[in-house]
């Protein structure tokens, strides 16, 4: 059995089976063996009722005290038990789990794992794992269980034991890295990774099992980033995009003046076009710093010369909007330039009539997301590509985009703020600007960081901005134990917020289970005003511009990495009213304190991400991914800086000096096409 051995030769799958496990793209060994656990479960020595701490996942052993109690609510029964031990009494609940009414004998013990949480003034433990009888529980004490992303018809359960197979079963791989390398860099065994990071015996070896395919995820991807930047570099073109008068008579008549930070990035995007050289170049800008507008100049000075010019965005509603706000600047101003809007929900005859446009070159703007670079369309002369937030699109796709046209200038903007030091290793086949200035007229949000006791005080002063004429989101986040729960979550709250804030207010909620046309449709009624407030997990994080929102409230968020709670804050505060942000954390962790005191402190997007870095720590590799910036299997740009400028610095020898693993790595194509 080896890494190409399909996995219907695992005992246990058969056809069905490896059906449900091709969803996940899963259908070699290989494929299964890099399919990473998102988690694990820590099985650690019970403590006492008093020794609980709020926000952690614990386990208590102690006797069922009294009646078993199930609500009356039909819709979410409610099941709930107190368990006592010598120093104190707790109460467990369950959800949708009234059956469990006739598990529990008065007087007997059991053992329950799961969440600390404090509801009306006591702590709880909600959903927890029961261990009935407690020997149960010592069967799994001291150890690591790992837990998949999994599909419908497939549970943990199933996954693990696949892997566990595969990893006895497997032959040895051949160790891609060499042993120079693995020596300076103190890495485990590759062979030893894979199963350490599928099986850790103890927190030790998952470290190392982690950091070693960390390391080699990473050295991938920069790998193939040095190597496109070498294809690429000084690439000529055939479009000489010259200083047109266009983009003056803008900048003239709008109500403002551009930033000297963003002057500073427009001369650098016009020398770059003018060189008869391909431009690469990336605009990192924080939330509301002016990026759009940059890249509106860009695509003027290609139009204006008699070429097309292309933005993609990442979904429908945020290519809309760009489209709107586009089409409406050069009507306002006067300036002849046709645009035209490319999306995947379009009519057929839309989409016809749209790529004739775009064909005969009648349209010299075309604004909207992934259906920009379907086979089907075909571009006159197109001289630019724009990419709005660019890391959900990734290189590979910036590259079918460019190969649309002859040699094209590549635009790439992102409101991620990273640290240059990492942004020069993540985008090294790009030349980096910034825009670290925000408009002068700008109100800076008021932010504050409370505990859930402040729930009820958050919820009127919702209620009073909605009175005012505001709008309002509030942020759930995923509850890891189950993707089904992160729907739930969601929708149970929106139901429960609908009845706290009274029938006159319009309550909605979104999550990332829906499909996408429900998506956008809940989006584009929340941007008309129909919805006052948005129940919503991170789906709304990128883009979306709704200037009447004054209003972000984050569940947990503790949950959160700092950086995604800032893009989340840059929903609001994009209109001219004042707007707040309300990060209410369940934990009362002194490092959970700290972390977001930096939010409360500072909206300079580049400071948080620069201090987020500092805070970091091996115990955090336990916790979520924290920045969702690039989508790499196991790694994690903030959480794993150190080991990113390893991997970059030992790019660099193996460039210089072993060019036959250089070969051995790129043969792995597929943990670096997940990110290029």
């Amino acid at each position: 059995m080896n890494e190409r051995t399909g996995i219907t030769e695992l005992k246990g799958i058969g056809e069905k089976t490896a059906g449900l496990f091709a969803k996940l793209r899963i259908s070699t060994i290989g494929d299964l063996l890099q399919y990473y656990p998102r988690g694990y479960d820590v099985y650690e020595e019970p403590v006492l009722v008093s020794e609980l701490e709020e926000g952690r996942i614990q386990t208590v052993t102690g006797a069922i005290y009294g009646k078993v109690q199930v609500s009356p609510n039909r819709r979410m029964p409610v099941t709930t038990v107190q368990i006592k031990d010598i120093s104190g009494t707790i109460k467990a609940i369950w959800f949708r789990m009234p059956f469990l009414r006739t598990t529990f004998a008065a007087g007997g013990r059991v053992t329950l794992r799961g969440q600390v949480l404090r509801r009306g003034g006591a702590l709880v433990l909600e959903q927890p794992e029961i261990f009935y009888p407690c020997s149960k529980y010592e069967e799994k004490l001291g150890t690591l269980q790992p837990r998949y992303p999994l599909t419908n018809g497939i549970t943990n359960n199933t996954v693990m034991k696949a892997v566990k197979q595969a990893v006895e079963h497997i032959e040895l791989f051949r160790d891609k890295l060499p042993e120079e390398l693995r020596l300076k860099y103190e890495l485990a065994e590759y062979n030893y990774a894979v199963r350490g990071i599928h099986f850790p015996e103890d927190k030790e070896v998952f470290y190392h099992a982690r950091e070693r395919l960390v390391f080699e995820e990473f050295l991938e991807f920069i790998l193939s980033l040095r190597k496109l930047r070498t294809e690429k570099d000084r690439l000529k073109t055939s479009f000489q995009l010259r200083h047109c008068g266009e983009t003056d008579q803008l900048l003239e008549r709008l109500p403002y003046e551009l930033t000297k930070a963003q002057k500073k990035v427009w001369r650098e995007i016009e020398h770059d076009m003018e060189s008869g050289y391909s431009m690469s170049r990336l605009v990192q800008g924080d939330v509301g710093s002016g990026k759009t507008i940059i890249a509106v100049l860009a695509l003027m000075t290609a139009a204006c010369q008699g070429y097309q010019g292309a933005m993609m965005a990442p979904t429908e509603v945020l290519a809309k909007q760009h489209y709107d706000s586009v089409t409406e600047l050069l009507e306002t101003y006067g300036i002849p330039i046709q645009t035209e809007l490319l999306t995947g929900s379009m009519t057929a005859k839309e989409k016809r009539e749209a790529y004739a446009r775009i064909a005969d070159g009648t349209a010299k703007i075309i604004l909207g997301t992934h259906a920009l670079i379907q086979d089907k369309v075909d571009y006159q002369r197109l001289a630019l590509v724009v990419t709005d937030e660019q890391h959900r699109f990734g290189v590979h796709q910036r590259e079918l985009f460019a190969e649309k046209g002859e040699a094209p200038h590549i635009l790439v903007m992102s409101a991620t703020p990273i640290p240059r030091t990492l942004a020069i290793i993540l985008y090294g086949d790009l030349d980096i600007s910034v825009i670290d200035e925000l408009p002068a007229d700008r109100l800076p949000i008021k932010n504050c960081v409370v505990d859930t006791g402040y729930r009820q005080t958050a919820y009127r002063f919702i209620k009073k901005q909605v009175s005012e004429g505001r709008q309002c989101y509030i942020i759930c986040p995923m509850v890891e134990e189950s993707e089904h729960l992160e729907v739930e979550n969601v929708v149970d709250y929106a139901a429960m917020l609908k009845e706290e804030l009274g029938g006159g207010i319009q309550v909605e909620y979104l999550h990332g289970k829906m499909k996408q046309n429900e998506k956008d449709e809940i989006m584009n009624r929340f941007c008309a005003g129909k919805i006052q407030v948005l129940v919503s997990t991170t789906v709304i994080e990128v883009g979306i511009n709704v200037p009447n929102a004054t209003v972000m409230m984050v569940e947990n968020a503790e949950r959160f990495g700092l950086a995604q709670l800032h893009q989340l804050r840059g929903r609001v505060g994009r209109g001219s009213h004042q707007s707040y942000c309300i990060f209410m954390s369940g934990s009362k962790a002194k490092e959970t304190k700290r972390r977001l005191e930096i939010l409360n402190q500072t909206n300079d997007g580049f400071k948080i991400a620069s201090e987020d870095l500092k805070l970091r720590g091996p115990g955090d590799l336990f916790g979520i991914r924290q920045s969702g910036l690039m989508d790499f299997r196991l790694g994690d740009v903030f959480q794993d800086a150190a080991v990113l400028k390893k991997a970059s610095e030992a790019a660099e020898w193996l460039l210089a000096n072993d060019h036959e693993s250089i070969q051995n790595l790129e043969k792995n194509e597929k943990t670096a096409s997940v990110i290029l």
